[in-house]
């Protein structure tokens, strides 16, 4: 149930919702959560070792995404601090606090990186210097993407615009209908070879970066259900993206992947999840809910396995590693588990304030934020 607590954004209208299948404005109620099993001793089938730590400030409130560019992990603070890390040594390449606090972030090609601040600026910084700020017309919880010299944005009213990175001139904007409601929660935005790659309501559209024309639609789940809250079917992030393969997951609704060569689906398969996949060539990764980790084959969605190891806890999307599939969880534990059952192979502890964004991978280095914005990284022994 790692988003489970985000709340919607009901446009035009004076209330929020909870992330439950209620209509009207509603909360959880009293019903106890359930209580996860205990793990029990820590058996380090693989090892690994810290081999540094920083800070970057509180993430609390902040759609974070580290953007990994060669080895170099980009992050940010709720309340605006940006960072640049090696993750070779732990230290900054830069850091620059720009004093406005941070809705969204951060995407970075390397050099520039791009922010949205809670006042619906959007911020694009060149190797720690702010280079450009523009207004947007709505709020954004998906993190910026920073590629071919432009900056792509995705915002909560369903629009998606280009900037000229060098001047933060707008190329363009193309705006569609959406629903009442969407997700506070990162949704997906990528590059695919020369084809801007979006998530919108429940399908896949690919884009021509250079104006904005759609080149093809690929619905990964419809909308169902009689209110506004069953009918969503956004799509969240992270994604795993291998050839022309993208695989992304449809909020409580579906995993599948697309062609984006042709525009296709290639398959989808009902799934209760709420945060991102992450997968390679032959497997596709996700967690349920209720903290199950499934395993899909790759090239049918054919179901390989399922763990109910972390039944019950709040995971992050996952990133398979090796031969390990790498989540973190809301008590601030980093979980290795077994790519090829879900066996348990190590746990990492921090500060437990609980991980704020999903695992990255940087220069062989594992690189993981908690709440709290202290910065980890771990190598295999």
């Amino acid at each position: 149930m790692a988003s489970i607590g985000y709340p919607f954004l009901v446009r035009g209208a004076a209330c929020t919702l909870l992330a439950a299948a209620l209509a009207g404005c509603s909360s959880w109620g009293s019903s106890p959560r359930p209580v996860p099993e205990d793990l029990g001793a820590n058996v380090p089938i693989l090892g690994v070792h810290q081999v540094w730590t920083s800070r970057v400030g509180s993430v609390a409130g902040l759609h974070l995404e580290v953007s990994v560019a060669g080895h170099v992990a980009t992050l940010a603070s709720a309340d605006g601090v940006v960072a640049a890390i090696d993750a070779r040594t732990g230290g900054d390449v830069w850091r620059i606090a720009l004093g406005d606090p941070l809705s969204a972030g951060v995407g970075s090609d390397g050099r520039l990186a791009a922010v949205v601040s809670r006042d619906n600026a959007l911020i694009v910084i060149d190797a720690g210097r702010l280079r450009w700020r523009e207004t947007l017309p709505a709020q954004v919880f998906t993190p910026p993407l920073v590629a071919g010299g432009r900056v792509f944005v995705l915002a909560a009213d369903r629009s998606v615009s280009a900037y000229d990175a060098a001047t933060g001139r707008q190329l363009w904007v193309q705006q569609r209908p959406g629903e009442p409601l969407v997700l506070r929660q990162a949704g997906v935005l990528l590059a695919r070879g020369d084809t801007l790659v979006v998530g919108l309501s429940g399908r896949l559209v690919g884009f021509n970066p250079d104006n904005g024309n759609v080149r093809w639609e690929a619905p990964l789940a419809n909308p169902r259900g009689t209110n506004d809250v069953e009918r969503l079917v956004e799509l969240v992030g992270r994604t795993s993206r291998v050839g022309d393969s993208v695989c992304a997951r449809s909020f409580q609704a579906a995993v599948g992947c697309v062609d984006t060569a042709r525009g296709t689906v290639a398959w989808t398969q009902a799934a209760s999840g709420a945060e991102g996949v992450h997968g390679d060539e032959q497997a596709l990764f996700g967690t349920e809910s209720n903290g199950t980790l499934v395993a899909w084959r790759r090239s049918d969605g054919g179901r390989l396995w399922t763990s109910d190891r972390l039944k019950h806890r709040k995971l992050t999307a996952p990133l398979l590693l090796g031969r390990s599939v790498v989540v973190g969880d809301d008590a601030g534990l980093v979980h290795l588990l077994s790519r090829t059952d879900g066996a348990s192979l190590n746990r990492i502890s921090t500060d437990g304030s609980g991980i704020a964004a999903a695992p990255v991978v940087a220069a062989d280095t594992l690189v993981f934020v908690t709440r709290n914005g202290a910065i980890y990284g771990f190598r295999p022994d």
